[in-house]
């Protein structure tokens, strides 16, 4: 597991942490079959894009068997085997440059959220199977203070094609776990966490306020009053614009966990529900939607 902490947009003591799965979850892609696109047709052309079609469908082909995530995440990781890491940085700003001017590369409801959440003063994490070339770029975009990731083992500047542990299901969790360790002041409570598939539950189970991408059915069961679905295909602020966002001071605005915007109505209810945080008895019984 990778954790990297970015600096210039760590908060010394956030308000709360919201967590965030990335493919399908904040970007409508897989990313690390996009970028794998990407570096195959760069070098090679149309034989790129034959080979990344025949290596899409074989890894899909172990999931559908039946074939742990987690394994699948160790296979992909192999093709970068002797891949120069210097270079795969270098190829993943590349990618996000091109991909993320394109119109539909962010789910637009999460990117709000997350604008929202950064403003109110929380710190965002991003966690995800990929890895930091695609990673990286996507954390200065959207402002997130940490990313949680698949660490690939790199021996004299070269993947080594295995990776330390998959960030994936249980690894999420422990990952989220550990880093809410490390803010002993921040009541897990309060926190978010936003995600797509099944595979996310045990990091969202970990917060007070989940969200599901995309109204996963399976997800929304299991996780019971708690989870609120999150839109896929729309959200405030239209599609969100990929620039880097700026530091933000704790603001009023914040996903379904606190008050509106400053100089809208907000009723009396959302104010002591945010007070109060989630998972309160009672709290959800409001009737205003606030959680």
């Amino acid at each position: 597991m990778s954790l990297v902490a970015h600096p210039e947009l760590t908060l010394q003591q956030p308000a709360y942490l919201v967590f965030s799965d990335v493919d399908e979850t904040l970007i409508t892609c897989k990313s690390m079959f996009d970028f794998l696109r990407f570096r195959l047709t760069r070098s090679l052309g149309d034989e790129g894009e034959a080979r990344y079609r025949l290596i899409r469908d074989q890894l899909r082909a172990q999931g559908e068997a039946g074939v742990p995530r987690e394994e699948v995440n160790r296979a992909y990781y192999r093709l970068h085997a002797g891949q120069d890491a210097g270079e795969l940085a270098a190829l993943g700003e590349q990618w996000f440059a091109e991909r993320s001017a394109e119109p539909g590369f962010f789910v637009p409801a999460t990117l709000a959220a997350l604008r929202r959440h950064r403003e109110a003063g929380a710190a965002l994490v991003l966690v995800s199977g990929s890895f930091s070339p695609c990673l990286a770029p996507l954390a200065r975009a959207v402002g997130a203070a940490y990313t949680l990731a698949t660490e690939p083992l790199v021996e004299r500047g070269r993947y080594t094609g295995e990776v330390v542990r998959p960030m994936i299901g249980a690894g999420k969790r422990a990952a989220v776990l550990d880093l809410l360790a490390f803010h002993p002041g921040v009541d897990p409570a309060r926190c978010y966490a936003f995600g797509d598939h099944i595979s996310d539950l045990p990091m969202l189970e970990c917060v007070g306020h989940p969200r599901v991408v995309g109204g996963d059915a399976q997800l929304l069961e299991r996780l019971g009053r708690r989870a609120r679905p999150v839109p896929h295909d729309a959200g405030p602020g239209g599609a969100g614009d990929p620039r880097p966002m700026a530091a933000h001071g704790p603001g009023r605005a914040v996903d379904g966990g606190g008050p509106a915007a400053a100089g809208a109505a907000v009723p009396g209810c959302a104010v002591a529900c945010w007070s109060m945080g989630a998972g309160l008895a009672g709290v959800e019984a409001c009737g205003h939607g606030c959680l």
